[in-house]
């Protein structure tokens, strides 16, 4: 006799249907909320990678390009900005890097 806890069904046939019938997304979901670690460390590196590179490469575009841009009236605000710009943009990408690490 079966318990009230047993989960089998009754029916032989209700256990096939069963089968056939996928599972809700939502429960999918629920299970696998953390990725594995090496997809986290990969995803990581990645971003934190293209924060540097766009902090470096930037950075050193905008040195090469100084003389030019600052020898145009008023254009030394403008660097500054763009400056601040390649910067925050950068450390946006290194933020989520750490981000993607830890979640």
């Amino acid at each position: 006799m079966a318990s009230s806890n047993d989960k089998r069904p009754t029916n032989p046939n209700a256990s096939l249907l069963d089968l056939q019938q996928p599972e809700k997304l939502s429960k999918i979901l629920e299970e696998n909320k953390r990725d594995c670690l090496s997809c986290r460390l990969v995803g990581a590196a990645a971003f934190t990678g293209l924060g540097a590179y766009i902090y470096i490469s930037g950075r050193s575009q905008l040195l090469e390009q100084q003389h030019k841009l600052t020898t145009k009236a008023g254009t030394l605000g403008g660097l500054r900005a763009r400056m601040a710009g390649t910067g925050l943009l950068a450390s946006t990408f290194v933020g989520m890097g750490l981000y993607r690490l830890v979640n």
